[in-house]
């Protein structure tokens, strides 16, 4: 354990401790690498959503029904100039 780590307690349903004891003993990590890694990779996955959310701001907002006839037109056209 790093010295810099900070302990928390959490609780894990019985068959996610299973799992990821199991996947500890399979890659010879410890339980705590390997969660740390998975927090870290949740974290960074979410912070390219609000990345993305944040670039989508200013778009035009187009409701769905709007898209379905677009949608629908378009092909309409497609089929008109086959």
């Amino acid at each position: 354990m790093r010295s810099h780590s900070k302990q928390v307690t959490i609780y894990l349903e019985p068959q996610l401790h299973q799992a990821l004891k199991a996947k500890s003993i399979a890659t010879q990590r410890t339980m705590s690498d390997l969660v740390n890694e998975m927090i870290r990779r949740q974290l960074a996955e979410d912070t390219e959503d609000l990345e993305t959310f944040e670039q989508r701001a200013n778009e035009t907002f187009i409701s769905l029904e709007v898209l379905r006839q677009t949608l629908f037109f378009n092909s309409s056209l497609a089929e008109k100039s086959e």
